[in-house]
Order: structure tokens, then sequence, then C-alpha cells
């Protein structure tokens, strides 16, 4: 097999690594848990249990993928056109911010509110990521520099934003939750009436379903997974900005705008990540809270980004896999004393091993052609 057909395999056999990547990273997980002295076929299917076992443990799989699923699209989109979305996290957080605030301080009906708070939430944290774009295209300061500087911005301005008078809740270290009207949980408080517990409990299968906060964020989640792939593949818009990605300086002479196309796509990176902060608090904290460090949203993202391919499709499904591992995972320190923490390796094994196919496909292109020359 010559250097060409090796580097053909490895570039077009992406989705059977990703698959054998995820099984080297449970192996290895396997393999530590043996050595720590645990059951790892016990451990495994605990996890399974503890995502598939009840209705209630899927919808808390899909409430914990939902954020995950939009901050790897975030780093997708950016990847794609070029640019690596290090301040997802940050984003992340001015949503968050902005959906509480106009949440909180608005008072609308539901049909207006929800729609006004995603949009302001959205924009806020578009504009957010577009500051790393515009300091990229202006300055030629790196986005990675730039948008890791601005996540540490962003987590000490909520946390200045979380003190402020009319905006703490008193006694606490936490924002004042939004308006009913701004929530995006199904059945909301209608749950906690007596109606509603009455209705419950005559109904077994929904109660053990709906007592979690199911919302409607998985759905906002799929759309936007919709849009940024029919953007990237059939618009004018995505054309331009994955030329700037694939060869920023023979898209500058084919007469694209590379600097307002960076500013472009980080702009809409950073609103993707902002629309996971604000279906975080509008369908499960419903407030903001003093943060000591970041929560890992954004960063989270990337090893979903990763394990997806950096592609939308491939983004929706990493980030239930990275849920359910997340979910999951927690329930084998109960169950059986053996670290919740094994998951973290696992998940980073599997990213190493993506790594590894696109690391030989690129070393081989490289002496594909030293040879050619």
């Amino acid at each position: 097999m010559n250097k060409r057909k090796i580097y053909n395999f490895f570039s077009n056999k992406v989705f059977l690594f990703t698959l054998i990547s995820i099984l080297a990273g449970l192996i290895i997980g396997a393999v530590i848990l043996l050595f720590a002295g645990f059951n790892p076929l016990r451990a495994y299917a605990i996890i399974i249990s503890g995502v598939l076992g009840r209705f209630k443990y899927i919808s808390y799989t899909i409430i914990k993928a939902t954020p995950l699923i939009l901050t790897g699209l975030s780093i997708t989109f950016a990847f794609r056109t070029g640019l690596f979305n290090i301040g997802a996290e940050g984003q992340f957080i001015i949503g968050a911010i902005t959906a509480t605030a106009v949440g909180y301080f608005l008072h609308l009906p539901a049909i207006i509110h929800i729609p006004v708070v995603i949009i302001s939430a959205t924009i806020a944290a578009g504009l957010w990521g577009g500051i790393a774009g515009f300091l990229k295209a202006k300055f030629g300061v790196h986005e990675v520099i730039s948008t890791i500087m601005l996540n540490w911005i962003a987590l000490y301005f909520q946390n200045y934003l979380v003190y402020m008078d009319g905006f703490q809740k008193p006694g606490g270290e936490t924002s004042y939750s939004i308006q009913p009207t701004a929530s995006i949980k199904l059945f909301g408080e209608w749950k906690l009436s007596d109606a509603g517990f009455a209705w419950f409990n005559s109904n077994p299968f929904l109660r053990d379903l709906f007592k979690t906060p199911v919302n409607f964020g998985f759905l906002f989640a799929i759309v936007a997974a919709v849009i940024v792939w029919y953007i990237l593949k059939h618009t004018t818009l995505g054309y331009k900005l994955r030329a700037v990605g694939f060869n920023k300086n023979a898209a500058e002479y084919g007469g694209i705008n590379v600097s307002k196309s960076m500013i472009i796509s980080m702009t809409i990176a950073g609103g993707l990540a902002g629309l996971a902060g604000a279906v975080q608090v509008m369908g499960v904290t419903h407030n903001v809270s003093l943060l000591a460090a970041m929560e890992g949203f954004g960063f989270d993202g990337i090893a979903v980004a990763l394990i997806g391919n950096c592609t939308a499709i491939g983004s929706v499904f990493a980030g239930l896999l990275f849920g359910a591992l997340k979910y999951g995972g927690t329930k084998i320190q109960p169950a059986m004393g053996a670290p919740s923490e094994i998951i973290n390796i696992v998940i980073g094994t599997i990213v190493f091993f993506i790594a590894i196919p696109r690391m030989i496909s690129l070393l081989i292109k490289r002496f594909s052609k030293k040879d050619r020359l």
C-alpha cells in the first residue's frame, strides 16, 4: 500500500476511527478500574443502567448533553472556518448573565419573553465572541490568547454582577430567578401545583420523566445544529467562511474579505455558546451564581467537537455521548466505591485516540510532499 492509499484510508475512515477511539477509551478505563481493584464490567453496567435504566435518567442525560452540544457547535463552527474558539466558556457565561438579566427584569408574556431572552443572550455572547475576531482581524492577536483572556473577564464580570444591588438575591450568592414567563421547562410551575401533583401521581410513567427539569433546550440544540450545517454547506456565507479556513491567502486572492469573515465566524461561534448559557438558565438553573471557578461547559465543548469530527451532526451525537458518560459516570462511586473521575480519563483517552489518525494523515501528507519535491 503506497503513501497515497494510506493517506486516503486515514482520511476517509473518520467514523470508523471515532468508534475505535471510543472503544479504546473504554478499554483504557477498564484497565485502570481493574488495576484499582474494581470490576470494569460491573462499573460499565452501572453506567449503562444509570443512563438507560429509567426515563428519569434518560431525561437527565439529555439535559446534561444540551449545553455541551451547543458549545460543541460553537467550537465546530469556528474550527471549520479556520479559527480555534477557546472562549466558548466565557461566551457561555455572557449568555447566561444576559438571559438571567433579561429574564428577571423584563415582564412580558411567555410567547414574547422567551424569544426575547434567547435573542438577547445570543447577540450579547456573539458580540463577546466578535471581540476576539476583531482583535485577530485588526491587530493579528491570536484568537486562542484573546479568548482565554475573555473567559476570565466574563467569569469575574458575572461575580461582580451577582453582588449588585437589585440583582443579588438577599442572603445568598445567587441572582434573582428569572420570571416564570422566561422559563422553557416543560409544565413549569404547574408540576408543583396540587392539580399537577394529582395528575402526575395518576401517571407514574410521566411522573418519573417530568420530575426532572426537562425542558425545550434540546430542541433548540437540534435546530442550531441544522442551521450550522446548512450555513456551512449550502450558503454563500458558509462557502466564504470555509474558504478562509482552508486557505486564507487564496480566499483573499479570490476576493473574499478575510478580516470580515474572521469577525463573522467568531460572532456566530460566540452566539452559539451564548445560546447554551441561555438554555441552561432558562431550563435548569433559572439564575446565575457566584463562581469560584469556571464550570467547564465551554471547555467540554472542545472535546465534544473533536469527538464529533467538527461536524454539526457529529456534535449532537458526541454531546449525547459526553452527557451520558458525565451523568452515568457519577453512579459508579455510590454503587461500588469506584472513583467517578475515571470517566474523565475515558473521555481524555477518546480525544487522544481521535487525534492520532489526523496526526498520522498530516505526517503522511507532509512526507508525500517532500518526496514529490
